[in-house]
Parts: C-alpha cells; structure tokens; sequence
C-alpha cells in the first residue's frame, strides 16, 4: 500500500491570508467539503486530524504513474498557504465592491478546486507540503515535520530545523514520539526516561509499554509499522447534493449573493468530479432575513433553477450562468442563508487524451500538431512512428459474405491507392461520403456485432442445430448465394478454353465448386447460448440411379450447420 498526507485544516481553523480580505478554508455550514476534491483521484480517503490520508496503490497506475498522480493533485488541490487561486481573489473583489460595509474577516469560503486550476497543466512549483508513506501514519507523521518546517520559515526563508522537528535518517524508527495522535499524551514522560523515537519505545518491554501507557497507545504504534491493520472511516459523497450554508453578512444585492455561492459552488464542482457526473439542472434558493419589507409579506425562501444545454463540471460557466441569472433577479430583502442543490445530473463524457507525446515545440501537443496537418502527412507520421502494421484502416470490399465484406490494410498502403479510403481523407475521419459502408440488404438489421473465423460446425438432432442446447429459429432464412465466380476459376471439371461441348452442353459438375456459397442464415435462440446467428449450408441434391428406391428424390446428405456469429 502507499499513502499520501495532505494538509487539511480543520473547520475551526479560521486561517487568514496576510493578503487583504482572502478567502479562508471554510464557510460555516459546509464542514466535510472541503475532503471531497480528493475523491476523483482515488475511492479511499480519511480524514485524520489536520490532514487528508489517500490511499492510491490502486489508483496510481489509472493516471500515469505516480508521479503524475502528484502533479495531478497540486494541480487541483485547494490553494495553500497565502496563495489564493484567482477565483477565490475575484469573487473576494466582487464581494468588496457589492458590500459598502466594512470587511467580513473570519471564515468565509470552502477553498475548493477550481475549473481554472483543472483544465491548464500545472505552472507552478510544489507549494502545498505531502508526505508518502506505507502507511497511513508513517505519512501523516512526515507530514507534521514538514508542516512544523514550513511554520519556522521567517520571511519566505526557511530556517534551519530545530531537532525536535527534523527529517528521520531511519524511516520509521527515528519519527518523533508527538507524530503519532496516540502517543501525544505520553511524550513528556517519555521523554524524561530517554525515549523520544518510535524506535526507542518499541524496543522497550511490550507489558510494560502496555501496563504503563495503555493498550491503544501499542497498538497504535502496531498500526503505525504496519504489523496491525487499522479500520479508517472512509469519506463518503452524498447521494444527492444539497447543501445550505450561513451567510458570513448580509447579502443585500445579486453580486454579493453570486460571491456567497461560489464556495457552493466549488463544492458541487468537488462532487461532480468525484462522481463523474455532469449537472443539467440546478437550483440556488436564499432565505430572507426579513418576514415584511414596507408593510409587505415577504417569503421566507426564494429560489433560482438554472439549466445547462450539456453536463458540466466548469465553475466558470456555472457562475456566469448564475450572474446573468441573478443580473435579472430583484431581492426582497437580505439574504443570511443560501442552499445550493443539483436537480438533475448527467454521466460526463471525457474527450480521449492524445495518442502521440508532447513536442514541446512552443508549448504545443502532438494532438495540435495533428490538427494542423493534413490527414495524410499524420498517418504517415503516425506509421512511421509505430510501423505501418500498426495503423490500419477498415477497406471494404464487394462481396456478399459476411467475412469477405471488409479487410484491414495499412493506412499508409489505402493512401497510396487514392480512393480505397477516401472517406478517411477528412479531419473528422468519419465514414465514407458515399456511403457504401451503410447496409443495404434487407435484413441487413438482423446482422450479428461479432463474428465467429472460421464459423463453428454444429451438431444437429432430429434437423434441430444444437448450441449449447437445442436452437429454436426466430427469424430467416436469409438466403446467400456468391462467390460463383471463384468456383468458376478453380473447378477444374470446367473447359475456359473450349466452354461448352459439342452437343451445346455445359460439362457436367461433380459437386459444389470450391469457392461457391450457398447458405441460409437464420437467428436462433436458447437459454444458454441467448441470440446467435447460425447458417445452413445448402448441399446439392445427387441424381437418381437405377437402382435407387421410389424416394430417392430426398437429399442423400444432410446439411450441415454452422454458428457464425453472436449478438452481444
């Protein structure tokens, strides 16, 4: 297992920027939200004291190695420290020129990732200290030395650390006694008799640890090397997402009531992401401070709903449509209290990452370098990069069997030929203009989704194929007859030179020609096998002889059967 410890501060931190009027970690009211960013990257994270513990041994591998997983998570974790992200300074901005009052200081907004911040790649440096670690405490006691580093840097240098807060040389026999939330109690008698390290207590007597300290305080330290497990409370998403929350003031106008919505709106964006779920519908309502304004009864709660054309997850486009919403909208009376719930959501369709690396040509990808050439010049590229095996394109061919309808060849090899991908020629790389691929048989519908190379002989019982079981047909025959044309060229009963004989008579054939197919193909069904498309394969009648009986007009050969295809 690996585990990473991310600093979280706790709601009753009230953390102030030495910038004027920055937005702090937490609103009152959202107490939990401010975890659920993590959730995109990994299903398993606890909230443990100050920090956010993720375990990603699982997960790491889905976002390209760890290491990218890290940037992935600078890139969208909430702002640390004194650098708030340009969201939070903007509708801190829109706040103060709404608000004529004096400033709100305390708790104010959920610090939460921001569309910005998830759509460019990460430009700047590793700011936000995090630890590693097999475990989830030995990760969350590197954290802590690091966050006790980070307090001692006077005037944005860091000053040498003090011993108590120093880096372990042995991992984890050197972490000091107070990283561990267990042993926090027992450090000052600990440390009157020598023992100031992990290592140091757990080379002491195990009972006397035990009868001295208590059996949780071992047993954690068990948890801490890994020899026990440890049962952490997983955080969870709600299952809808409604959410209320205080005003920190008054909201007397639409902008100062955009500004209080934004840390509901960070939130949601957390919880989309998390679920991989787009919003379609969603519905802002604020509660008035007031019950009568001039003598006028006034509702406690009125309410905004706001639809999008497509799912989203982007914070800027939900606030903007929020603004141009709320633009319209005439307030009754101060607001104090406003909820935020999604009304309808929607899975989010993720668009394909690029299949080439970066060129690093002026900040530019190889998907751009791509869209700026012509199609041609990217296969080429593209084959001579992978090999030209490696990039085919579909060919399709005219023939009425099914496994003769198309072939796949290189892509360099159909460009070379000109028209034999001309509907590939375009940007999109979409299907033919004339579209030729589209099916024009009748039952063309009842045509399976997968094939079966080479078609697999069934057993017949009582004229019934069998499949896993007795088939029962639903639908056909759809009859084939093609490719005459090959029997014609390998039967060697046929004369190309001479043709017919003398008498005006074709020469005779003995059976069906190798290249000939005659086949009805029906859809049949079972409980096991479900929906298969199965053929039979027509075999001549042979002519009476003379001492044949009356019925001898009957098929002296039973047809044979074959499954060739299955639907699913």
């Amino acid at each position: 297992m690996h585990w990473i410890a991310w600093p979280c501060l706790p709601p009753s931190d009230a953390r102030s920027a030495s910038s004027a009027g920055a937005a702090s970690a937490v609103v009152p009211g959202l107490p939990g939200t401010e975890a659920w960013w993590a959730l995109r990257f990994t299903p398993r994270v606890a909230r443990v004291d100050e920090a956010l513990l993720l375990e990603v041994s699982t997960t790491e591998r889905l976002w390209g190695g760890r290491a990218a997983l890290l940037a992935q998570l600078h890139a969208n974790a909430p702002p640390w420290g004194d650098t708030p992200s340009g969201d939070t300074l903007g509708a801190d901005v829109a706040w103060q020129a709404a608000q004529a009052g004096p400033k709100v200081g305390g708790a104010q907004a959920v610090s939460m990732p921001c569309a910005a911040l998830s759509a460019a790649p990460l430009a700047r440096p590793f700011t936000t200290p995090f630890a590693e670690g097999p475990t989830a405490f030995q990760a969350l006691a590197l954290l802590r030395l690091q966050l006790a580093a980070e307090a001692g840097a006077v005037g944005g240098q860091r000053t040498a650390p003090h011993a108590h807060h120093a880096m372990p040389r042995r991992m984890p026999h050197d972490l000091p006694l107070h990283t561990l939330t267990a042993l926090r109690p027992h450090v000052a008698s600990l440390a009157r008799m020598g023992c100031n390290t992990w290592g140091q207590l757990r080379a002491l007597p195990r009972d006397g640890v035990a009868r001295r300290l208590g059996a949780a305080a071992l047993r954690a330290l068990d948890c801490a090397y890994g020899d026990a497990p440890h049962q952490h409370t997983w955080l969870e998403l709600p299952e809808v997402f409604a959410l209320t929350a205080e005003l920190p003031a008054l909201a007397t106008s639409a902008d100062a009531l955009l500004w209080s919505a934004h840390a509901l709106l960070q939130a949601l964006q957390a919880w989309l992401q998390a679920r991989q779920q787009g919003v379609l519908a969603l519905e802002l309502a604020w509660h008035h401070d007031l019950r009568k304004v001039d003598g006028k009864p006034v509702p406690p709660w009125q309410a905004l709903p706001v639809r999008t054309a497509q799912p989203t997850q982007a914070l800027a486009h939900l606030r903007r449509l929020l603004a141009e919403h709320l633009a319209r909208t005439l307030l009754a009376a101060p607001v104090n209290q406003i909820a935020l719930r999604a009304l309808e959501t929607a899975p989010m369709p993720h668009a394909s990452a690029s299949l080439l690396p970066p060129t690093g040509r002026d900040g530019r990808s190889a998907q751009d370098d791509a869209r700026s050439e012509s199609w041609h010049q990217w296969v080429e590229r593209l084959s001579a990069r992978l090999g030209p095996e490696q990039v085919q394109c579909v060919a399709l061919v005219a023939d009425h069997r099914p496994e003769c309808m198309q072939r796949w060849q290189p892509a360099s090899q159909a460009l070379a030929q000109g028209g034999a991908v001309a509907g590939l020629q375009g940007q999109g790389g979409g299907l033919p203009a004339s579209g030729a691929c589209a099916p024009q048989a009748p039952d063309a519908s009842l045509w399976p989704t997968w094939l079966l190379r080479p078609p697999q002989r069934l057993t017949v019982q009582g004229s019934r194929p069998c499949y896993q079981g007795p088939l029962r047909l639903l639908a056909g025959p759809h009859r084939l007859e093609a490719a005459w044309w090959e029997s014609a060229l390998s039967d060697p009963t046929v004369d190309r030179a001479d043709g017919p004989d003398a008498a005006g008579n074709a020469t005779p054939s003995h059976g069906p020609a190798p290249g000939l197919v005659v086949r009805d193909y029906f859809v049949a069904h079972n409980e096991r096998a479900g929906h298969v498309w199965v053929y039979r394969e027509r075999l001549p009648q042979t002519a009476p002889s003379a001492q044949a009986p009356a019925d001898a007009g009957m098929p002296t050969r039973q047809d044979r059967w074959f499954l060739h295809g299955i639907y699913g």
